[in-house]
């Protein structure tokens, strides 16, 4: 939007404002007063409140059917499940209770969750609900029938993918990283398994479980992540901001291409210290599969040194998306969900493992769950999250279903509360008991005075 600026003229100074500013704050002081006092007073406001009633009902596990399942998270498996006042489809992340306390992972699922929460974007999961049964605390996530990037580059014929589908889910996953760093949050486990495909080819970001925020104007430390996705300064235990995201989708952008990790080859095992070894001190090689502009990419976002890696000059994602490499991707539709994905999954196919295949989780044994420990359920457990539910509404057609208004204007019947019956008062059981034998006794009497009704009428009948 072109800046426009007016001038105001004060004991003989002139004043530059921007007339942006100066007239959004005239437009908000208009609107805070008597338009926003006839809103109160509208049905559009009562018919508000309806919906934010309906958001904040109670969810528990009768909200949804629960299906097959699909995998499994590091506390509890995760499964299918469908909402049944909608149809939605979502996946069901189930922690167990008795696992998260054992592993003392309370501040994991609870920072995984919140992050969940705040995020909104195309390109990363989003958390729809967060209830708890008396065993687990579940967390209901988009379904993504797509299968991960690792089943897609190794179990899908040759290993690795053709360059122009290696660059468009690489595109995707790097507007996943501006949101989540909008927001102030590096990743740090960006992985071909954590990277899921939907039902049109379009990824997302998953497993946020080792997230963390970044607070303004400071910097963090952590030896966490994946090996030999893990950045120098990660594994040097240095401090850092958003870098480390930064290589791993170069690491993630060059097993796409190449068919195997930069540091480490599938299937053979190499020690932890030599895969960080090589991390730290040995440059990647490059086969005939990279361009010229896949290579020039990779070896930018494999820098070393985190001040002279793309991304981490001061631009952020900007500087990435504005290589060369991804000339013809157009950001602002890909951002939209306009574009097409390369490769669109068969519908009819299971892209994962089969369930036979998915090892069992043994029973937790030797702990209680505690009273105390429902401080921590009920920060987890806050029902649903506000923008996912709206959309599902708006998805399944619920609300233009439900959101009626008469077109003259007039307000629908159940808007208009003149003339409503106010419910009636909430009776106790020795009112209930004698209200029910006073009942009893009416109906009683009706019959009787029904049956001489009937004998009067047909007493008549006969004396005519």
């Amino acid at each position: 939007m072109k800046q426009l600026n007016i001038y105001l003229l004060t004991n003989s100074f002139i004043f530059l404002l921007p007339c942006v500013v100066f007239s959004s704050r005239l437009i908000h002081d208009y609107l805070s007063v008597a338009p926003f006092a006839d809103y109160l007073d509208s049905m559009y406001y009562n018919r508000f409140l309806q919906w934010k009633w309906l958001e904040r009902q109670p969810v528990t596990k009768n909200t949804f059917r629960q299906y097959r399942v699909l995998g499994k998270g590091g506390f509890g498996e995760v499964c299918a499940c469908q909402v049944r006042a909608t149809g939605k489809m979502y996946a069901c992340k189930k922690l167990e209770k008795k696992r998260i306390k054992k592993r003392k992972g309370e501040s994991m699922a609870l920072n995984e969750k919140q992050i969940l929460e705040k995020v909104n974007s195309r390109f990363v999961v989003s958390l729809a609900y967060a209830y708890e049964t008396k065993d687990a605390l579940c967390l209901v996530l988009t379904l993504m029938n797509g299968g991960d990037l690792k089943f897609h580059i190794y179990h899908m014929g040759d290993a690795g993918f053709d360059e122009r589908r290696a660059v468009f889910y690489s595109a995707e996953i790097c507007c996943g990283l501006e949101d989540l760093h909008r927001e102030r949050i590096v990743y740090r486990d960006l992985k071909p398994e954590n990277i899921l495909l939907d039902d049109h080819g379009h990824i997302r970001i998953s497993d946020l479980g080792l997230a963390v925020h970044v607070p303004e104007g400071q910097n963090i430390k952590g030896r966490v992540g994946t090996v030999g996705y893990m950045s120098p300064e990660v594994v040097k235990n240095e401090r850092y901001t958003f870098s480390p995201d930064w290589w791993a989708l170069g690491c993630l952008l060059y097993e796409m291409i190449e068919g195997q990790s930069p540091f480490q080859q599938r299937k053979k095992k190499i020690k932890r210290e030599e895969v960080e070894r090589l991390v730290r001190e040995v440059e990647e090689e490059y086969s005939s599969k990279f361009s010229e502009d896949a290579k020039s990419l990779c070896k930018m976002l494999l820098a070393k040194d985190p001040a002279e890696r793309l991304g981490c000059l001061g631009g952020g994602a900007s500087e990435v998306k504005a290589h060369p490499i991804f000339r013809s991707i157009n950001f602002k539709r890909l951002e939209a969900g306009m574009l097409q994905a390369p490769f669109i999954p068969d519908p009819q196919a299971i892209y994962c493992k089969d369930v036979l295949d998915i090892e069992q989780f043994s029973t937790v044994k030797g702990v209680e769950l505690e009273p105390k420990d429902e401080s921590f359920y009920s920060k987890v457990s806050t029902g649903s999250v506000s923008i996912p539910w709206q959309d599902e509404m708006i998805e399944t057609e619920c609300f233009d279903e439900l959101n009626v208004f008469h077109q003259d204007g007039t307000v629908p019947p159940d808007l208009d509360w003149r003339g409503q019956p106010s419910p009636p008062p909430k009776q106790g059981l020795l009112q209930r008991l004698f209200g029910r034998q006073v009942s009893e006794r009416n109906q009683t009497s009706d019959f009787q005075l029904i049956d001489c009704d009937h004998f009067s009428s047909s007493a008549v009948t006969n004396f005519t």
